[in-house]
């Protein structure tokens, strides 16, 4: 113990002691002082500052798309390769036929006089007509290119049904514009003709000839195939005959509509038109029925 401790104590002078209290209490200051920061309101706190949006994950490559999905690349090429060899036989037909289109020339035009009213009407009216012989040209081949593409997709019921009734779609097809050709444009065009010249002296385009002409065959083509799309609901579950027997007012009032809407605005045309399009109707009701009644026996074998 230091000797000298009380007598230093006593001469210590007064702003001495002071000082020394003071530091004797700064621990005491020190604890108020941050039990007052910590009582400070929420609401003069700093707000938290907002975390940095994250970074979305990059995108995979194409390497790794493929790898990922090599079946759908492969549909998908397989696609491509059918559209090609379609465009290729499309272009082949179209070509043979416009370089000999004075061979088919007076077919066409079945010898009406026809004026042309430019240079480049000429060349129109011969692409028109070249382009619409080599698709009906192409069809079977385009048809056989689609077969291919579609048939691994198809379940063994759908498969069995086109393979079995493709021979059938095609032959519908070419009555549907023979029919057109032969029956519905002859007598619509001279109908409409001698109509106009009672007032009128009248003048054919071959641009709108050839127009009148698409319109009396390719669409009557595709009507036809309305035996083949019933068969094809039929054998898929959609459409039963009862049905079709039930909705044979509607659909005949659909037909009616449907032949207004692809024939020439005359009253023969529709009508020429709309009688095949009722028999056509008639008869997949019994094809159908056919269909039904050979099912039954398979399906009670089975």
């Amino acid at each position: 113990m230091d000797p000298y401790s009380d007598q230093n104590s006593k001469n210590q002078s007064p702003s001495d002691k002071k000082a020394k209290d003071e530091e004797t209490a700064l621990p005491v200051h020190s604890a108020e002082t941050s039990s007052t920061e910590r009582a400070v309101p929420e609401e003069l706190k700093p707000e938290p500052q907002p975390e940095e949006p994250r970074m979305p994950p990059p995108e995979p490559s194409e390497d790794e798309k493929k790898e990922t999905d090599p079946a759908l690349i492969e549909h998908l090429t397989d696609l491509r390769k059918q559209l090609i060899k379609s465009v290729v036989v499309f272009l082949v037909f179209f070509i043979a036929v416009f370089s000999t289109i004075n061979l088919w020339f007076p077919y066409v035009t079945r010898g009406y006089k026809l004026i042309v009213l430019s240079p480049l009407e000429v060349i129109s009216f011969y692409t028109t007509i070249s382009a619409a012989m080599a698709f009906g040209l192409s069809v079977p081949f385009v048809c056989h290119f689609l077969w291919q593409f579609v048939k691994p997709g198809l379940t063994q019921k759908e498969g069995r049904f086109l393979s079995l009734y493709s021979p059938a779609i095609l032959i519908l097809f070419v009555g549907g514009l023979a029919f057109g050709y032969y029956v519905v444009n002859p007598l619509s065009y001279n109908f409409l003709v001698k109509l106009g010249k009672i007032n009128f002296d009248v003048m054919i385009t071959a641009k709108e000839y050839a127009r009148f002409l698409l319109m009396t065959t390719m669409p009557i083509g595709l009507l036809f195939e309305l035996p083949i799309v019933a068969l094809f609901l039929s054998a898929i579950g959609i459409l039963t005959s009862e049905t079709m027997k039930k909705v044979r007012k509607w659909s005949y009032v659909i037909l009616a509509v449907v032949s207004a809407l692809i024939t020439p605005p005359d009253f023969l045309s529709q009508l020429i038109i709309l009688i095949p399009m009722i028999a056509l109707y008639e008869a997949s009701i019994f094809i159908v029925m056919k269909t039904e009644k050979r099912l039954v026996p398979e399906a009670e074998a089975s």
